[in-house]
This record gives C-alpha cells, structure tokens and sequence, in this order.
C-alpha cells in the first residue's frame, strides 16, 4: 500500500505512533537521567500531538482539552518536577553504566516485534491504524517495564512507569478516539498525584541514605536498636 494514498489522518497517526515507539527504544539506552527525562518529555508532546490529530480529524473536540492536560503535565510539570529534583540532589552529573547495554536494547527491539506479531492475527481485519496503534501501544508498555527492570536510579523507575501509563493513553486515543472526558479528567489527576508523591519520596530517601540506586535500597536491613 502506497502511503501517499492514505488520508492525511492516517499518515499522521502512522508517523506519530513510528515516534512514540522510537522515543520509547531511545530511553532504554539512556545512561544520564537529564537525557532520560528530556526524551520522555519529548514522548508527551508527541502524545499531545496525536490528541490534537485526533479531535480536528474525527471532531471530537473535548480531545483538545485532553491534549492541553498531556502537553501542561507531560511535556512541562512532570519533567520539569524531576528536573529539579535531580538537579536539587546533584544527580544530574552521575552516568548509569547499564548492565548487557546490548543485551537490553536487542531485547527492547524483540519487544517491538513481538507487539506486532501478537496483534496481527486480532487486529488483521481491522484498519491500518488500529494495527499500529495497538502495536505501538502494546510496545511501549513493554519497554516501559523493560526500562523499569535494566535501570537501577529509580528517577529511571518513574519514567518507566509515567511511559506505560502513556501506551495505554495512546491506544485510548487512537483506538476508541479517546475515554470519556470525566475519565480522562480522572486519570489526568492521577497522574500528577503520583508525580509529586513519586518526587516527596525521592527527596526523603535522598537526605536519609543520600542515594536514588535501587540496588542500594534493596540491600538496606532493619537495624534493631
């Protein structure tokens, strides 16, 4: 199929969902936190990008206030909290040298592929664009929790976890053309309750043991006093 021959619609969402994806595979092999939170940043535009696709293509026009709600949390508050939180703890020169570096980001292209082998055989007599956007959906879930697993800072844990919650609003945009606005409006406030908790913990085990590294935290014992 010739991608000329598509509508403007489906042009837009295939090379947004094709970014959404990469974003995703460009944060496993990210060793500086700052790089990491700026490329997840750059995934909430593209999110925001895709809503606003969404509402002027299918004329459901509360999409555009779910799009203002992505680019305000995603792309500024969210990585600007984290920002300062790893500047304000001195994070920002530290390098994570990733374990099998290699290993991960093959793992991380398997993952890809897998998507779009499970989904095939589902979605095969639906559009093009519920294939891709189940797929890459599907994708970036899996890599989140990839990341989540190969990354000891647990800054890396967070994006991990912003980054699934982001699959699954891709999916519901294009997909569905987005959830109820009272549910969107709900899942909006959660995720920034969570960000901020995320970020009061983060400076509390900072100033207590005055270190983010999850293997570090996995080895601390109760000391009977």
């Amino acid at each position: 199929m010739n991608i000329g021959q598509l509508d403007f619609y489906t042009q837009a969402v295939l090379s947004l969902a094709a970014l959404v994806g990469l974003t995703s595979f460009l944060m496993l092999g990210q060793g500086r936190v700052l790089r990491l939170i700026f490329v997840f940043a750059v995934q909430g535009f593209l999110l925001a990008l895709t809503t606003a696709v969404a509402a002027y293509s299918v004329s459901i026009h509360h999409l555009y206030i779910s799009a203002v709600l992505t680019l305000v949390l995603k792309v500024f508050f969210i990585p600007w909290m984290l920002r300062r939180l790893v500047l304000q703890m001195d994070m920002h020169r530290d390098v994570e040298a990733l374990k099998n570096n290699s290993a991960v980001m093959l793992g991380g292209a398997s993952l890809m592929v897998f998507s779009y082998y499970i989904l095939h055989p589902i979605v095969q007599t639906s559009s093009l664009v519920m294939l891709n956007a189940l797929a890459v959906s599907l994708s970036v879930m899996l890599l989140g929790m990839l990341l989540m697993i190969s990354h000891r800072q647990a800054v890396a844990h967070v994006v991990g976890f912003m980054s699934i919650e982001n699959g699954l609003f891709f999916a519901a945009v294009v997909a569905t053309h987005g959830m109820p606005m009272v549910v969107e409006l709900g899942v909006a406030f959660d995720v920034l309750i969570a960000a901020v908790l995320f970020g009061i913990f983060f400076f509390h085990i900072r100033t207590s043991i005055d270190s983010l590294d999850v293997d570090k935290l996995n080895r601390l014992s109760e000391v009977e006093k």
